[in-house]
């Protein structure tokens, strides 16, 4: 087995930390814990200096460089939080970083990156995922000779991510409380195994589980195969944990330290987003809000007990809200896209209205090309139920109006083309 981190090791790095980077608060949440009858605790790691978590692990790993590395300059790949903390700690420091994102980044988070940055850092964008980002920036890493911060599978780097648990264990005890439950995100594993190395330590009680977006669930991949092994394919929505592969040394540590693994729908995370803003205030990004999501799946499990959450990351950009809200309603079984035929002669609308759609039910798309030499024709529309549960009533009305419709809600690639 690799070499795994210790509790004392995330001491050193939070001793390291504490004279550079704010503490950020562990809050009792008393809207989710009316909800979920337990004692929910959120820790903001939204508040922290560059809106994540990870500015822990990539401040405390470029503090471990020797000057001279540090002259010559770092380089790291990130889809974004990683990268912030990159551009921060350059800037702070007065070194050069190289910064690799892939092009699927949102706007908002390279543009951060520059901000925190300034003109210590050289964006590139590169690659289509994380992974493709990742090997171009080795790849300049090696012919430029510069010392390469790796977002998650480091020891520095978990070091530095386990330092966040130092700080919530600090204020459960203030509180007189222990935590039953710590759900802590996972992409390519660096937070969990720097928490888990401290927590099963210090806190032995707590049970620690990952939770991870189903599209992206790497690490549990990992887990069934017995080693790292790529994912086929990796649902971007939940971009901060949108890794394809887990790390050797993360999977070492989850496989030793981790209790469970639990996989939340993009969905369920889109709904978790959106719940987090309108009760509390929160701005959390998709892969921010996985824990609290992750509340819905362990709502048994849960009761009557003391659970931590971490909200890793807020960068979250407000022109993703129209795209998180549809994700939500799909999800909740509210909106859904047909194709459906139509007549092509007045009145053929109104007929679709009176004997389809239900009591309370709208019509959100209409897309209908009329064309002159056709009986019928093909439309795009989206439909927003009154009630989740009168689905099949929906379908069994569609059916009678046009036997050849299609639910393009249950097929990715046809929505992602035509939605």
């Amino acid at each position: 087995m690799s070499e795994l981190v210790t509790k004392e090791e995330v001491l050193d790095a939070y001793r390291s930390l504490r004279q550079d980077l704010p503490q950020t608060p562990l809050q009792y949440d008393s809207y989710l814990s009316e909800k979920y009858q337990g004692r929910i605790y959120l820790k903001r790691e939204d508040l922290q200096v560059v809106r994540s978590f990870k500015i822990r692990g990539a401040y405390y790993a470029i503090n471990q460089l020797s000057d001279e590395d540090l002259a010559k300059g770092v380089i790291c790949a990130s889809a974004g939080n990683h990268a912030q903390g990159v551009a921060y700690t350059a800037q702070k420091k007065g070194i050069q970083a190289v910064i690799f994102m892939p092009n699927t980044t949102p706007n908002q988070k390279i543009s951060q990156v520059q901000y925190f940055g300034g003109d210590f850092v050289d964006i590139q964008i590169e690659g289509d995922t994380f992974d493709e980002s990742n090997r171009a920036a080795h790849a300049y890493a090696k012919e430029h000779g510069l010392s390469f911060i790796e977002p998650y599978d480091d020891l520095d780097v978990m070091r530095g991510q386990g330092t966040l648990a130092v700080e919530v264990h600090q204020d459960l005890v203030a509180e007189g409380q222990q935590a039953d439950y710590f759900l802590v995100q996972v992409g390519g594993g660096g937070l969990i195994s720097g928490v888990s190395a401290y927590v099963k330590e210090a806190m032995p009680d707590t049970k620690v589980i990952g939770v991870e977006p189903t599209g992206a669930a790497s690490m549990k991949a990992a887990l069934d195969a017995g080693e790292p092994t790529a994912l086929e394919r990796v649902d971007k929505f939940c971009d901060g944990t949108a890794v394809g592969e887990a790390g050797q040394l993360t999977f070492q540590h989850v496989k030793a330290k981790v209790d469970d693994i639990c996989l939340v729908p993009e969905g369920l995370a889109a709904q978790a987003i959106l719940e987090l803003y309108t009760k509390q205030a929160i701005v959390a990004e998709p892969s921010g809000a996985l824990s609290v999501a992750a509340l819905d799946l362990l709502a048994d499990d849960i009761k009557g007990k003391t659970v931590v959450c971490l909200i890793s990351g807020g960068n979250n950009d407000i022109n993703r809200m129209a795209e998180i809200e549809e994700k939500a309603l799909i999800y909740e079984g509210i909106k859904h896209y047909f194709i459906v035929n139509f007549p092509q002669r007045a009145g053929a609308l109104r007929e679709f209205v009176t004997d389809v759609l239900g009591p309370g039910d709208d019509i959100s798309v209409f897309e209908y090309t009329k064309r002159k030499s056709h009986s019928s024709g093909p439309v795009l529309i989206g439909i927003d139920l009154a009630e989740a549960s009168s689905i099949q009533a929906l379908k069994d009305r569609m059916a009678a109006f046009d036997p050849n419709y299609i639910d393009i809600s249950e097929n990715s690639t046809l929505y992602q083309f035509l939605v």
